[in-house]
């Protein structure tokens, strides 16, 4: 901690005393200083923009090392300037004996000021008059150690602007405030505008207060536009530093502002030809370089600055719908926002790249998908029509079982009707045995009917089709087919159905063809069987999500090293068998996106499970 709390007094100790033994040891020569007169204060536009541009170049192109010190000449800033003996007392104070190296006067005010107590101040010491009108030049007040940077505010050229680009304007509002300086260039406009006549008229604002300006800006009437010349001071005293003001006035306004100074560009103002800062400080700096080197200033001379090329905010133009094909030749716009296409090319180049692989694989993805899908249909026809020629197969089994469900109700149909004809034949038939006879009749009908429906709905060729189905009559139905070959066969077939409604998605027919296929299979296992044993028994039962079919048997069970085959396409263990009953099963039973089991109970017999997802 010591260590590092010496290093930082150490560290301190040379920022303290870094300038001025920079200064005693610069190896570039002595000390320069430089006195910055300011007219209206340092935060001031236009004239702020120019001091920090001047002082910058100094900065960079200075061999010397600079001291460059500000005053501000408060009284050009007031409606009533007071007294200004005691700012001059001051400025007497500090210099005297020790007077600047080079004066540096910014704006009209400070240098008329500087002419006018040069020889209390600094007689000696030479001067550059800069940012300052040529109309306010007092010429007859310079000395040779006096150089002037002046500029030509050419007020005729910016209106012939505005006209040209916007033809229709009737009127112009100039905004310019109450100042000694501002009222000098009320009566200057006034009277280089006079050639424009009845063209254009001029309505001033200085006469009011900068809120009251605001009001009127923001409801000019069509075809107005707004002038921006100065606001350093409004009518009511109020000071406005910066662009403040301006930039109200744009909030506000409902018409284009122009103005022929560029501090005020780029925001606010629409353009055109204007004063350029670094023409003016161009050659200050050039003044300041050269003095400093030891050039006599009278020595020293530059032609007046006029506008420059004329300038334009593109987002004004944008905003106030000005064409560009009405700006004067060799315009320059600036501010365009870039283009998309511009600000992002390589982002847009790699999004575009990626957006082509992605379409091309999109593109294969959906080909194979519609080949998938193709091929999905195809395999769905090829398993309904297999399906079906199962089916018929199984039919083919239950031949005797169907003709015995028919058998009955015909034959009990045949007796009732002729027992009803004999008691019709009788003198005082009886009706009520009658009318029993015929309810006999009808209830044996609706049996045939029903057993006929079945065998309809079994042998039916129709395609993959699915729909909510309860599970428990689906099974029921198939049992009903069977019942007859199993009491044939003198085999015990109990069916146990769940005690709760079990929906399921599938196609009914083909779930009932193979509830069929393994009681069928489960019935050949058990014809062998002691006839105490003789036991086929199904069961639908909820596991969790699932529906499950059981159908268990009594016979000798499969083989062990016959468990994992049982399902596999031409697998069989009957003589006559073809091996595709269980395959076609199994192909169903995963089509309706469930499984189907089978093991050897521990008591003897094989079960077959078939699990279903239960609809939510």
């Amino acid at each position: 901690m010591a260590a590092w709390l010496a290093l930082g007094l150490l560290l301190a100790a040379c920022i303290l005393s870094g300038p001025a033994d920079a200064v005693e040891r610069s190896p570039r020569g002595e000390l320069k200083r430089v006195l910055l007169l300011h007219s209206f204060g340092r935060e001031f536009r236009p004239w702020s923009e120019y001091a920090r541009d001047i002082k910058a170049e100094l900065e960079r192109q200075s061999i010397w090392p600079l001291d460059v010190q500000e005053h501000t000449l408060l009284s050009a800033r007031f409606n009533n300037p007071g007294p200004e003996a005691p700012f001059v007392d001051y400025l007497h104070s500090l210099y005297e004996g020790a007077p600047p190296d080079i004066v540096l006067s910014i704006g009209a005010p400070a240098a008329r000021f500087v002419q006018r107590y040069r020889g209390k101040l600094f007689p000696d010491t030479p001067t550059v008059l800069t940012v300052v009108e040529q109309r306010l030049v007092n010429r007859f007040d310079l000395t040779d150690n006096d150089v002037v940077v002046s500029v030509r505010n050419d007020f005729m050229a910016a209106f012939d602007n505005i006209l040209r680009v916007l033809p229709d304007t009737k009127t112009v509002a100039m905004v310019i405030g109450a100042s000694p300086l501002e009222k000098f260039w009320i009566d200057e406009v006034k009277r280089e505008l006079k050639p424009l006549g009845d063209r254009v008229g001029l309505v001033w604002y200085s006469d009011l207060a900068f809120e009251e300006i605001l009001k009127r800006a923001a409801k000019l009437p069509p075809n107005t536009v707004l002038f921006w010349g100065l606001m350093s001071v409004d009518a009511a005293g109020i000071v406005y530093e910066g662009d403040s003001a301006l930039r109200s006035l744009h909030a506000v306004a409902n018409a284009p502002i122009f103005s022929y100074q560029e501090p005020f560009f780029g925001g606010s103002t629409v353009g055109g030809p204007m004063q350029l800062t670094k023409d003016t400080s161009r050659k200050t700096v050039d003044a300041v370089m050269r003095i400093l080197g030891g050039e006599k200033p009278a020595s020293i001379k530059y032609e007046t600055i006029e506008f420059g090329p004329p300038r334009y905010d593109w987002r004004e133009l944008q905003r106030w719908s000005i064409s560009e094909s009405s700006l004067p030749a060799g315009s320059e716009i600036m501010f365009r926002d870039p283009t998309t296409w511009e600000t992002y090319r390589w982002q847009l180049l790699l999004i575009a790249a990626v957006i082509l692989v992605q379409a091309g694989l999109i593109s294969g993805l959906l080909h194979e998908r519609r080949r998938r899908q193709v091929a999905e249909v195809e395999s769905r026809q090829r398993l309904a029509e297999l399906a079906h020629a199962n089916r018929y197969s199984a039919v083919g089994e239950l031949t005797t079982s169907i003709a015995h469900e028919l058998n009955q109700p015909l034959g009990a149909i045949l007796t009732n009707t002729e027992t009803a004809e004999l008691l019709l034949k009788g003198t005082s038939p009886d009706i009520d045995e009658v009318r029993q006879i015929l309810a006999d009749i009808r209830r044996d009908d609706q049996r045939a009917s029903e057993v006929i429906r079945r065998l309809r709905s079994v042998l039916r060729k129709t395609p993959f089709e699915v729909k909510d189905i309860e599970l428990n009559d689906t099974v029921r139905e198939a049992i009903g087919l069977v019942a007859a070959v199993a009491d044939g066969r003198r085999i015990a077939l109990a069916y146990m159905p769940a005690s709760v409604d079990l929906h399921v998605k599938g196609d009914p027919v083909q779930l009932q063809q193979v509830v069929l296929n393994l009681i069928i299979n489960a019935m050949d296992a058990v014809s062998d069987a002691d006839k105490k044993k003789r036991e086929v028994s199904v069961s639908t039962v909820r596991a969790g999500n699932q529906a499950e079919i059981r159908i268990a048997d009594t016979g000798p069970g499969i083989a062990s090293a016959d468990l994992g085959s049982v399902f596999n396409p031409f697998f069989t263990t009957k003589p006559q068998g073809m091996g595709m009953g269980l395959a076609i099963a199994r192909t169903i039973v995963e089509a309706h996106h469930g499984m189907i089991a089978a093991e050897n109970q521990p008591w003897g017999g094989a079960l077959f499970t078939i699990r279903l997802p239960i609809i939510r």
